[in-house]
């Protein structure tokens, strides 16, 4: 029995790591970030995840009527 081509392509790409998925590093980071780049990374985290579906849920009623 024969797989699927997009199965086979699936596997393949599973066996063979083209891009590695995380860089490990045990030496000491070569800059140190501070507190507020760290806030304003997470912040803008927050809004960019937070923001889209806070926004639909907002206005789930508006979405259910039928115009």
């Amino acid at each position: 029995m024969s797989l699927p081509a997009a199965s086979r392509l699936f596997r393949s790409a599973l066996r063979t790591q083209l891009v590695p998925v995380a860089n490990w590093s045990y030496k000491p980071a070569k800059h140190h970030v501070s507190v507020g780049e760290n806030a304003i990374a997470m912040t803008a985290l927050f809004v960019a995840i937070l923001g889209p579906s806070s926004w639909v849920l907002a206005h789930l009623e508006d979405y259910k009527t039928k115009k």
